[in-house]
Order: structure tokens, then C-alpha cells, then sequence
């Protein structure tokens, strides 16, 4: 004797409308008690993801510190080759004039001495 009791459409389908309903409320209520685990979850995604942004400005500003650096030391290197390349070429300028001025002493002198012995030999001779 199977299904004994003789069931119409309209218990059925209110059975079916009972059973929706209970669904309904339990998945409400299992909403409802899940509620501050689920802000839970969400505060800990906000403030790790506010750490993660923390972290990359960071790790962005410790970059544009190294490479304001790097440029520093770069300028720093730079204007210490220069300023060495124009001390060479003030030396090498400063030798070449202290050469110079020492030929033309060097003839001076020479010049002088011709004169001396020319002079020396006019007198001789008068």
C-alpha cells in the first residue's frame, strides 16, 4: 500500500510552499549568525589591504630615496671628474707657461752673456 494517504494538488503544493519557506528562514538565519564573522572577515581584508598599500609606498618611496641617491653620487662623481680634468689642464697650462717663461729667461741670459762678451771685446779692442 504504497503512498496510503491519497494527496490532492493543493497539499502538495502547499507542502512545496512550506518546505520554500523553511529554506528561506534558514538560510536568513544562518545569514544572520554568520553576519559578524563576515564583517570580521572584511575588516581583516581592509586592513590588510591598507598594510599592502602601506608596504608599496613603502618600497616606492625607499626606490625614489635610492635613486635620488644614485643621481647625487652620480653628479657628485661627475662635477669631482670635472673639477680633476680642469685642475690637469690648469697644471698642464701652468707647466707649459712656467717652460715658456723659463726659455725666455734661459735666452734672456744667454742674450745677456753674448752681450757681455761682445761689450768686453769692444773694450779690448779700443
Amino acid at each position: 500500500m504504497k503512498n496510503a494517504r491519497n494527496k490532492d494538488l493543493a497539499d502538495r503544493s502547499s507542502a512545496s510552499a512550506d518546505a520554500k519557506a523553511a529554506l528561506l528562514a534558514a538560510y536568513r538565519a544562518a545569514k544572520t549568525a554568520a553576519e559578524p564573522d563576515r564583517l570580521a572577515r572584511q575588516a581583516e581584508r581592509t586592513a590588510n589591504a591598507a598594510a599592502r598599500e602601506e608596504r608599496r609606498l613603502e618600497r616606492e618611496r625607499a626606490k625614489l630615496e635610492e635613486r635620488t641617491r644614485t643621481e647625487a653620487e652620480a653628479a657628485e662623481r661627475h662635477a669631482a671628474a670635472e673639477a680633476a680634468a680642469t685642475a690637469e689642464i690648469e697644471a698642464r697650462e701652468g707647466a707649459e707657461k712656467a717652460r715658456i717663461s723659463r726659455v725666455i729667461e734661459d735666452e734672456a741670459e744667454r742674450k745677456a752673456k753674448r752681450d757681455q762678451r761682445y761689450a768686453n771685446r769692444k773694450s779690448r779692442q779700443a
